[in-house]
């Protein structure tokens, strides 16, 4: 069912689940590659399943504010900002994370910018 805040949130939504997406299949690959210690380290598990728990909640704010939920706005207004300077730190740090996990951050991070950039703007506040 949409309604016309559903329908004007949309992209919210879309890139919310991209990263929610993107964050459980990197939480799968990690499962998959657990024997291989110089790709998973502890550090590597630890950061993804908070990246993909987060993704998570992310993307039930969305959906709580695409239904037209102040608190469901204000709450992915913050996670989605919080996510990303942590995001931008891991990203940043040479030599605490593998080299392709820092690629999949960045790729979340650019994610998390769009809504960021969206939920910040003049429409979403309208709204």
């Amino acid at each position: 069912m949409t309604t016309p805040t559903t329908t004007g949130f949309r992209p919210v939504l879309l890139l919310t689940g991209g990263y929610a997406v993107l964050s459980v299949l990197t939480l799968g690959a990690i499962v998959l590659l657990r024997n291989d210690h110089a790709l998973v380290t502890d550090a590597v598990w630890v950061r993804a399943t908070l990246v993909a728990a987060s993704s998570l909640l992310t993307f039930a704010f969305a959906r709580g504010a695409a239904r037209g939920s102040r608190k469901g706005l204000l709450r992915l207004r913050i996670v989605a900002a919080v996510m990303l300077v942590a995001i931008a730190v891991v990203v940043a740090l040479p030599g605490l994370f593998p080299a392709w996990l820092r690629i999949e951050q960045a790729g979340c991070g650019l994610l998390l910018l769009a809504v960021t950039v969206l939920v910040n703007g003049r429409r979403a506040r309208a709204r």
